[in-house]
């Protein structure tokens, strides 16, 4: 999920507690002769504004580095004292130069009191103390609704990822498709009949199984699609070849369960599928992805035959794929559609979802 590191809100208390600032400075520096001489106020308020303005707003760089640095909810304290920390140093330097530069400079109506350095001092920690808590406080609750919000949109995508997936295989077609294959295969091979309903009874509760999941091993879910293409072999025979490469390394890692279903039935659906023109699926990782410094990466593609009569499709399949790895903060989904052949690569994952906070 990509965090939001300053946000519109930022800008506002910032704009509305700098003229406090400027106020409660000129005090500290010049006392009650800053609001008793109109000459001094008007020139000490200018001066402030153009040193003070930047200053305040370069405050920011560690704020804006430690929400980066620590970007989660459970890393509020540590973002919330690092920050304050370096704030608070900024802040003292900055009085200091007032003070000593106001008095090098022989700023009109200013002289240089110890007292009032001390005391701008303190109220500078109680300032520092008061706005990070106010700005930690305005980010973390940004931070929590766009979670779970992000969180929110990831259930209804999975969701949806399932529904369509099951849509996919109790559909009238399918079951059609299936039990006449099934229906052949009784007269003519009883034994391999046998096996087919095995695997459809596989299929069946893998997509049980899932409905409750976020996320599954790739080497469940390839268990689950050696149970889809013996179906589909059944009924395509040797114009359906699916060949996996994929690194045992990688068995554990994580992907979105019903991926490569969707992925092996949208290159079916969209293909010739045919003794004299077979339609070849790989499915194979490798050590790195497409973006640097990324997780291992799977891909998954097939030689383009399209159909001479197009497929009415809604494209749903890689929509929801493509969505969840946007809510995972994986990188995205890579899809080649090129003169010869339909590649689509995505990261395998190796630890939890970026949303979880």
């Amino acid at each position: 999920m990509k965090r939001k590191q300053y946000t519109r809100r930022d800008n506002y208390i910032a704009l509305s507690i700098l003229p406090v600032y400027y106020l409660v400075l000129n005090y500290l520096l010049f006392g009650p002769i800053y609001l008793q001489r109109l000459d001094i106020f008007l020139l000490a308020t200018l001066s402030v504004i153009i040193i003070w303005t930047p200053i305040y707003f370069l405050h920011g760089v560690p704020a804006l580095y430690f929400r980066r640095r620590y970007p989660a909810i459970r890393q509020t304290w540590m973002r919330l004292s690092l920050a304050l920390i370096a704030h608070i140093l900024m802040s003292s330097i900055t009085f200091y130069a007032f003070f000593y530069g106001y008095d090098w400079v022989n700023f009109p109506g200013y002289s240089f009191q110890p007292e009032r350095l001390q005391r701008a001092l303190i109220i500078g920690i109680a300032g520092n103390i008061l706005v990070n808590i106010v700005h930690e406080s305005v980010y973390t609750f940004e931070l929590w609704s766009q979670t779970l919000s992000e969180t929110e949109k990831f259930k209804r995508a999975n969701l949806q990822s399932q529904l369509e997936g099951l849509k996919q295989q109790i559909n009238p077609h399918f079951l059609f498709n299936s039990l006449n294959s099934l229906s052949s295969l009784i007269d003519e091979d009883p034994e391999r009949a046998e096996q087919f309903i095995d695997e459809l009874a596989s299929v069946y509760r893998y997509l049980l199984q899932t409905n409750t999941n976020e996320l599954t091993t790739l080497a469940t879910e390839l268990e689950f699609i050696q149970s889809y293409y013996h179906l589909q072999r059944t009924r395509y025979g040797t114009g359906l070849c699916l060949q996996i490469n994929v690194d045992n390394a990688y068995l554990n890692t994580l992907l979105p369960p019903l991926t490569l279903q969707l992925l092996v039935e949208n290159a079916i659906k969209h293909n010739v599928v045919a003794t004299d023109q077979p339609l070849h699926i790989f499915i194979e990782t490798s050590a790195s992805g497409y973006l640097p410094e990324s997780d291992p990466s799977l891909s998954v593609r097939n030689n383009l035959q399209r159909r001479p009569t197009r497929v009415l499709s809604n494209g749903i399949g890689l929509v929801n794929i493509t969505t969840k790895y946007q809510l995972l903060a994986q990188g995205g989904v890579k899809i080649e559609d090129s003169n010869d052949q339909f590649v689509v690569t995505l990261p395998l994952l190796t630890g939890q979802p970026a949303f979880e906070a």
